[in-house]
């Protein structure tokens, strides 16, 4: 049995490389739990092995309930021995992870940990799947094969470097690395979890992925790892007698330090900008920080490091940022998936994102670009663009010209709750500064889509209440923004009525804020409104609010 300290698989939460599955059914309620069958049990442990071995690798925690309960594996030993068996029985090619059988809280949990292989693997029912966020999708082999293909020419991440050693490394990120993890390991065993380092001859051989992260001069292993951001004045670069560099500078360090560095340095340069709220003006950043922040992480992150003679550079001009990460995009993904916001993920560099990852920098994989758009689009900006500049330099452009005026802005936020698209986001603000008025050809112009899916987008709008017909048959449609949804409210509640029209929906904490009331005394004024029959409530716990009757119907008809 293992003895080291497996605590850590307790607190860290599900995603891409980490996941765990108990052996209990507690769907039935009761004291006693049911135990689950050992084949579904191993049929669990195989789908996702087989998928974090297509991406880059991960743990199978078994016997730890998703809330982190040690629930244990308690099987006989012919049983337990098919669960270690799974990966040479179930996937196909056989896997050869390693496996931990370790004691937490007197009971006896198992602990594979896989690579990324360089081989494609399905299960023996023929299935191919992959890794993407916390879930195990279903993948075409071609495009599995196409990912590996793509690692394999380009993994210089995994090259051992021999003349380098443990004294090359800055321990305070090593310190870092393991108070985010909890890992309380010896710096030799911290880095061989990450598959950073391999014993030589008695002594340890460091990767380049170690080296990029944790070297106290990453430049002495890669002369190109840094950034160079550059501040230009105006909209164009000039050079010459015109040279318009306003500030450069040259960011250098291990990758999380670099990360934050160049946060620390773009961020004086983040200019505010002003904006009228309810006669207050409200400042708001000329780029969501979100938004340039994740440019930069995936920067970091997913350039190729096979390319030593160009860095990540970062141009900000007076219109725009743009991020220039050096590298061609990793197979399967196009320029078509990410501009059409579709969730898929492939690693360049899977070590260094895992570390990148569990240092906190990453999310979610696959996430992070789709909330580029929303961020941007939610301010009211254009959405990012993203190209691949001499089929070698991938850039990503942010513009800081807003697209809609501030009170179309603010009146967008009325909507924010009914999970809109940003097409018909457009499309409400398109209707706002038309008299509140709009056709299925104004759509299908607008966005750029076929009268069958204005059609289908329309109707939507419509069910939910947000859009309806001017007249019986006709063809324009006129938009009912939340507040007509109210029947008029007693005078008392007057207050109240303007936050409903404002958001369409009462919470308890809006009536405390308004009426500076007790929990208890905002419930009691909502109920009776309720008892009135003027709102109906919606959701539980935490969630419940409290919307207009007509509104409630209107999307029980959905």
């Amino acid at each position: 049995m293992e003895e080291m300290d497996w605590g850590w698989i307790r607190q860290q939460p599900e995603g891409q490389f980490l996941e765990r599955k108990g052996c209990y059914d507690y769907s039935q309620g009761g004291e006693r739990p049911r135990r689950r069958q050992v084949r579904d049990v191993a049929w669990d442990i195989a789908e996702t092995l087989s998928a974090m071995a297509n991406a880059d690798g991960g743990h199978v925690v078994v016997g730890v309930e998703d809330d982190g309960t040690v629930s244990g594996v308690d099987y006989p030993e012919d049983r337990l021995n098919v669960l270690l068996e799974v990966p040479r029985t179930h996937i196909i090619p056989p896997l050869r992870p390693h496996i931990h059988q370790v004691v937490l809280e007197g009971r006896l949990v198992l602990i594979f940990y896989v690579d990324w292989s360089p081989e494609v693997h399905h299960l023996c029912d023929g299935r191919y799947l992959l890794r993407i966020g916390d879930r195990n999708e279903p993948f075409p082999a071609e495009q599995i094969e196409a990912i590996k293909a793509g690692k394999r020419r380009r993994l210089v991440e995994g090259r051992f470097i021999s003349d380098a050693s443990l004294s090359d490394l800055a321990t305070e990120l090593l310190d870092q690395l393991r108070r985010k993890t909890g890992l309380n390991l010896p710096d030799p065993e911290l880095l061989r979890h990450y598959r950073l380092v391999e014993s030589r001859n008695g002594r340890f051989v460091l990767s380049m992925a170690a080296l990029l992260l944790f070297a106290r001069d990453p430049l002495r292993w890669h002369p190109a790892s840094y950034v160079d951001f550059v501040k230009w004045e105006g909209k164009e670069q000039r050079f010459g007698a015109e040279l318009n560099v306003i500030k450069r500078e040259r960011i250098e360090g291990p990758l999380p330090y670099l990360i934050e560095a160049t946060f620390r340095t773009i961020w004086p340069h983040i200019r505010q900008r002003q904006r009228l709220v309810d006669l207050f003006f409200e400042e708001r950043f000329e780029y969501p920080t979100f938004a340039w922040q994740e440019a930069i992480i995936n920067a970091v992150a997913h350039r190729d490091y096979g390319l030593e003679g160009t860095p990540i550079e970062i141009w900000l001009f007076d219109d725009r940022m743009e991020i220039r990460s050096p590298g061609q995009l990793v197979e399967p993904v196009t320029l078509d998936h990410i501009r059409n916001r579709e969730r898929i993920h492939a690693s360049r560099n899977p070590r260094i994102v895992r570390v990148l990852t569990d240092l906190g920098y990453m999310r979610q994989l696959g996430e992070g670009i789709p909330r580029m758009f929303e961020v941007m689009e939610r301010e009211g900006l254009r959405p990012p663009e993203f190209n691949l500049e001499g089929g070698v330099i991938f850039t990503v452009t942010l513009r800081n010209v807003v697209v809609y005026p501030p009170e179309t802005i603010r009146w967008l936020h009325q909507f924010e709750d009914w999970e809109l698209t940003a097409n018909q986001k457009r499309l409400l603000a398109y209707a706002h500064a038309h008299g509140g008025k709009f056709t299925s050809r104004n759509y299908q112009k607008l966005v750029g889509v076929d009268i069958y899916t204005a059609s289908r987008d329309i109707k939507e709008l419509v069910r939910k209440g947000i859009a309806r017909l001017t007249r019986r048959g006709g063809r324009v449609y006129e938009i009912i923004t939340p507040g007509e949804h109210l029947p008029p409210l007693p005078e008392e509640f007057a207050d109240l009525g303007r936050i409903l029209k404002e958001k369409g929906y009462l919470t308890s904490a809006d009536v405390q804020r308004v009426r500076g009331v007790s929990r208890t005394t905002a419930w009691r004024l909502l109920t009776h409104l309720v008892q009135l029959g003027i709102l109906v409530q919606e959701g539980k716990r935490r969630n419940v609010r409290y919307v207009p009757r007509q509104m409630f119907h209107s999307q029980e008809k959905m």
